[in-house]
């Protein structure tokens, strides 16, 4: 096989892997940051219960994402060494940022957070949430701005020629608020708080379908249900600025994403279909000029379609990312539904009596992440062929000396590890919820005095 098309597999496996475990991190932050707050406005040691919980899951989550993230940074040098030798300057002061600013406010107050129950005062250990909290999102900042200018270059000019050449930041602040990374940024944060969120409503709502932890459960899933359902809805003014920002920036991955190539015709919007690359035809439903209208207010209006751009600059593999992109939308659509729906019955005082959308919640912790994961080979493979809009090609990014056998075994080495490292969470994840949470004030877990402080080598271990 091509080493460029191994390479690139390589690549949208590993980073596939590791985006399952980031967005979680810092939705459950979030609800962490709202439990732990109960908890000191009102006292209630449910609430204590309930965190102490959810932390003990928020370290196993991070501990993973940490591990599965480290394997790219050798991708960079190992597969994609002149494609780091061009965005070095411009990676390596993102990647430093996040270090400096976000990676290590996050790992500094998560020891506090997990071992500092006891030890340091409630309001300490509330400060030392919030700052595990923002040091994840900070995080975020600095990978979709480095993300983003690859999309929307900006702040930077290319010094050297061929394969000397190398972009070089002119202007820090132009570089990390480039045309894409604000909207881009809100989009991906509001992913992450749909995946927390119903994380905690899958766990909460199979623990009441089996009669288990039922105060707590309940509680728990109606703060989660408001984190998602207002979530679910910024999510659809997030997703429209973010369209409206792919349709001024790149033009070519607009019209991929909805499958448009006649630059004279309007665009319909279609909600569910397929694309005939030969034929330059989709079948499907859709809403006749529904995306003229989005972008200009107006059903006939024309939109630039993939025939404007040349061969060569324009995305080719149009029927996987128009399904890629479907498929996000319509899992949002989905949650978008089910919170409406579940608050309809929490209004109505029967929501728990819903035994069949309890069971559908518990199923439904896979939609925001294959909608994370949808999203992500959308917009990725949407730039293609670029894998600098506008600069740099993807073909032109590889390493030079590195062969096809290489990959190949790198690859199949990756697969085995991340396999064993998936059923490895799968397995402590499943215990943990198994457990359940713990009710600190027993005799049985005073006695057990200092394991007790340890989330991670309870007494479950």
């Amino acid at each position: 096989m091509d080493v460029e098309i191994l390479a690139r597999v390589q690549f949208a496996f590993t980073i596939a892997f590791h985006y399952i475990y980031p967005p979680l991190s810092i939705g459950l932050g979030l609800l962490l940051v709202i439990y732990e707050g109960m908890y000191l406005k009102t006292g209630d040691k449910k609430y204590e219960q309930i965190a102490r919980f959810w932390i003990k899951i928020f370290a196993l989550i991070f501990g993973l994402g940490v591990a599965t993230g480290i394997i790219m940074e050798f991708e960079f040098g190992t597969n994609w060494a002149t494609y780091s030798k061009y965005v070095g300057d411009i990676f390596g002061s993102a990647l430093a940022a996040e270090g400096i600013f976000a990676f290590a406010l996050e790992s500094g107050f998560l020891g506090i957070l997990i071992f500092g129950w006891n030890r340091v005062g409630p309001k300490v250990h509330f400060f030392s949430c919030i700052m595990v909290f923002l040091g994840s999102m900070f995080s975020a900042v600095w990978i979709v701005v480095a993300n983003s200018w690859q999309q929307t270059p900006a702040g930077y000019h290319i010094v050297g020629e061929g394969l000397n050449a190398r972009a070089e930041i002119t202007d820090f602040w132009a570089m990390v608020f480039n045309p894409s990374s604000v909207e881009r940024l809100i989009h991906v944060w509001i992913g992450c708080f749909l995946a927390g969120a119903f994380l905690v409503l899958s766990v909460n709502a199979w623990y009441i379908l089996k009669k288990r932890h039922l105060d707590i459960a309940k509680r728990s899933f109606r703060i989660a249900l408001v984190v998602a359902t207002v979530s679910g809805l910024l999510q659809l003014l997030a997703g429209h600025k973010s369209a409206d920002g792919v349709a001024r920036n790149q033009p070519a991955k607009l019209a991929a994403l909805e499958g448009h190539f006649d630059s004279s015709a309007r665009a319909d919007m279609y909600l569910i279909g397929k694309v005939n690359n030969k034929t330059q035809e989709v079948s499907g439903i859709s809403i006749p000029g529904g995306l003229s209208f989005l972008l200009h207010g107006n059903f006939t209006e024309p939109v630039k379609g993939l025939n404007a751009f040349p061969e060569d600059e324009r995305p080719k593999q149009v029927n996987a990312i128009f399904q890629f992109y479907h498929i996000m939308v319509a899992c949002g659509m989905i949650m978008i539904g089910m919170t409406l729906l579940a608050c309809f019955y929490w209004w109505r005082k029967n929501l728990f009596d819903k035994r069949w959308l309890l069971r559908a919640f518990v199923w439904a912790v896979l939609l925001p992440q294959i909608a994370n994961q949808a999203g992500w080979f959308a917009a990725e493979m949407g730039r293609q062929p670029w894998v600098v809009y506008g600069l740099l090609k993807t073909s032109d990014a590889l390493s030079k000396s590195v062969t096809a056998n290489q990959v190949l075994f790198s690859l199949i080495l990756f697969l085995g590890v991340y396999f064993i490292l998936f059923l490895l969470f799968l397995y402590l994840l499943n215990r943990k919820i198994q457990h359940g949470p713990v009710d600190y004030g027993t005799k049985e877990h005073i006695d057990e005095g200092s394991k007790r402080d340890n989330p991670i080598m309870d007494h479950e271990s």
